[in-house]
Parts: C-alpha cells; structure tokens; sequence
C-alpha cells in the first residue's frame, strides 16, 4: 500500500504521547509499505526530521513561523487575531494555504492508496475533496479536553477561552468526521463519542500500544517512596494534574509517609509550575526535558496519573505497566485503557482516597509486586506495537478497497 501521512505538530523529537504513538506507526508500517510524511510544525533549531528518511519513503517538511509554546505572548496575539474566525485556534495557527496547495498537488500527481489525516490539527489543510479513501486518526476527543478545562477554570479570561475552543474544536471535530472515509479511535469510548456523526461502518478502533522490548522492569533500581508523575508539561492536562496531585493529595502522602518524594518528569515546565511547585527542592523534584524516562519509571515505587482533564488513551500508564510499575491514577487519567482497578492498576478520584492508595501501595510490597507483574504481563501479551501495527494494516486495506465517494 503507498500511503500519505499528514500531521500537524512534526514528529520530532518524540517528547509526546501521541508523537511516539505515530512514530512507532509509522515506523512498522513503513517496514511492508511505501509511506511519505507530510508535515508542518513550529520552526525551530536543530531540526532532526531529515532523520525520518531513514524509515519512510518520502519525508516532506513546512516549517512554520508560530510560536513552539503555547501560551506565550505571540501565541495569545494568534488566539486574539483568530477570534475573528469562527475556526478554533487549535487548527488556525497550523493552517496555511501554501501547504494545502502543496498537499493537493501531491495527491493529484502520486496514486497513494490511503491519505492519514494523523490528529485533528492538520485537518484544515488536509485534501478532503480528493478521491482516495481518507482516514481522520483521532488520538483524542479534542473538544472533550476543552470541556474539561472549562468545567475546572477559575479565571474568568480563561475560562472563556476554554468555552470558546470547547465549542469550535466540537463542530471541528463533527465536520471533518463526515468528511472521513473512517474515522480511527484509540478506545471505545471516543468511539461511542464520534458514532454520534457517523455510522458503525465508518469507525473502527485500534489500542494503544507499547514498546516492550524498550521499557521493561528493573525492580532492583526501586527506591522507597519515590512517586513519579511523567508527561509533556507543556500539555495544560499534565500541568494541571502536576499541581492538583502537589496541592491536594501529596501533603496527606507526607503526612503518613515524610521521606516520600514526588517527581514531576517532562519537557517545558511553565514557570508557575516551576515557580510554585519548585520551592521544596526535598519533596518535589521538577525535571524538565529529559532525554530517556526510564531511570525515572525504574526508581519510582508507584507511577501516578492523577488527571483531571484528558482524552484519548495514555501512553504513559502502558510505559509504567511495561516496566512493572504499580500505577495508581484517576479514571479520567486511564480512560479508555483496558485496564481493571485492583488488578493490574489503582483508580481513585478524590484526594483523600487517591493519597490512600499511594501510601497503601508504597507500605506493602507484595501488593505493589503483584500489581506491576500482572501489568508487565498485560501489555506484553496484548499490547506490543507489533500487535497494533498488524490491525492498523488491516484497516488500511480495508478502507483502500473503498470506491472513491467524491471526486477533486
């Protein structure tokens, strides 16, 4: 199958979630079939994406002059000038008209038997009116995470943000769904959630994976009561969860367990985070960018998810189970995992039974033992990228016997 690979956000370096879930896609994919990557990202230096040549056929590359982070002053002058658009700024700031040309030329001139629309944010860009079956790669409920937020924003100015993109991303979302041939899930609940704009025949479902010959256990580097939090804190759900878990729950930790520490492991810390939550350099470590999580993962006696905001599925809790780590999270930080509380994972949503869990798995070392063993086990039988990467084959022949339903 030749295959064209549209996303927004680059792929490079693998500081994501859903950047290592493409990645390792794409990676395997690539091994049985011709697949070019197109993508547009925020310029910057020592661009690494030439290196992707390595692995797929084609590799073409728009760098953009947007701000990397979001959240800055440029970033906040883009939101307001978008505000005179009715598309969220999500997808504003990617979309340019020279890419979309170019990506129209490039179907019209390649006979590629699949076009991957890879996350939402490349949409606006994306050659929906071509006649090759069109994939929209959800890893994410977008307009769900922008619901969330608002439901918890005190600001007034932000949570009017939240609202607005909340609403823009949901009709984003319903617009570009029926405009896909199939629409691709990671958990059966963000496909219950798009089943509402197009029939079952549409929607198909792959899990998230894991490399399990890269994250495996080493129970021997564990040390007593380190609790380990890993994401991008650039994500505003992973900043979010770092405070909730430090302002709410981590004080009852050490209340029962003094010597506990929390480590906060992932790029680009605000610096209210770092400002806030860097102050008690004993008990809370802050990281920043990092160029391997897994000493962090190996030394952590419990792994915690404490989201309160989220979608999609998280790969951080499949990389913490591979390396036979006891994962105690709330059920929106696992949500959409096939995951079972008290058998391979904890749930807990309040603070005061989210820090019982923590002290209780960090107190007994059989429980924690038997949790991280059942974990290991779980994604290793089910959840390896090998696995995932044959149903992702799978549907992409399927879809690629699919009669062209409109024509350029």
């Amino acid at each position: 199958m030749n295959i064209l690979w549209v996303k927004a956000g680059g792929l490079l370096p693998l500081d994501t979630g859903g950047k290592i879930r493409s990645y390792q896609i794409l990676k395997q994919l690539a091994a049985n079939n011709p697949v070019t990557l197109f993508t547009f990202y925020p310029e910057h230096a020592d661009d690494q994406h030439f290196r992707l040549k390595e692995i797929l056929d084609d590799v073409i590359c728009c760098p953009l002059p947007i701000p990397p982070v979001a959240r800055g002053l440029k970033d906040r002058v883009g939101y307001v000038a978008n505000l005179l658009t009715a598309q969220p700024y999500s997808l504003s700031k990617y979309s340019r008209s020279a890419n979309a040309k170019k990506l129209s030329d490039l179907v019209r001139n390649r006979n590629y038997d699949a076009l991957i629309c890879d996350f939402i944010f490349a949409a606006a860009d994306f050659p929906w009116k071509s006649p090759h079956p069109k994939i929209l790669f959800t890893h994410n409920v977008e307009g769900q995470i922008w619901q969330r937020h608002y439901e918890i924003a005190r600001n007034p100015i932000w949570k009017a943000v939240c609202w607005r993109e909340w609403k823009t991303l949901t009709r984003a979302e319903k617009m570009y769904a029926q405009a896909a041939d199939l629409v691709l899930t990671v958990s059966e609940r963000d496909t219950a959630f798009f089943s509402r704009y197009v029939g079952p025949e549409r929607i198909a479902t792959i899990p998230t994976g894991v490399d399990v010959e890269y994250f495996t256990p080493h129970l021997e580097e564990e040390q007593e009561n380190n609790i380990v939090f890993v994401g991008s804190m650039d994500w505003l759900p992973n900043e979010d969860a770092a405070f909730f878990f430090s302002e709410k729950i981590f004080p009852k930790i050490r209340t029962e367990l003094p010597n506990a520490r929390f480590w906060i492991v992932g790029r680009r810390p605000s610096a209210r985070l770092s400002n806030e939550l860097g102050r008690e350099p004993n008990a809370i470590q802050i990281t920043g960018t990092v160029d391997d999580i897994r000493p962090y993962l190996h030394q952590a006696a419990v792994v915690v998810v404490p989201l309160r905001v989220g979608g999609g599925t998280r790969l951080k809790i499949f990389e913490a189970m591979a390396c036979g780590k006891a994962v105690v999270s709330t059920t929106v930080g696992a949500e959409g995992l096939p995951v079972t509380s008290g058998k391979d994972i904890l749930l807990a949503d309040e603070p005061d039974a989210f820090a019982a869990a923590v002290i209780n798995v960090c107190r007994n070392t059989a429980l924690r033992q038997a949790l991280g063993m059942q974990a290991r086990r779980s994604v290793e039988q089910r959840y390896s990228w090998r696995i995932i990467v044959d149903r992702f084959q799978q549907i992409l022949e399927q879809v690629a016997q699919l009669q062209p339903l409109s024509a350029e």
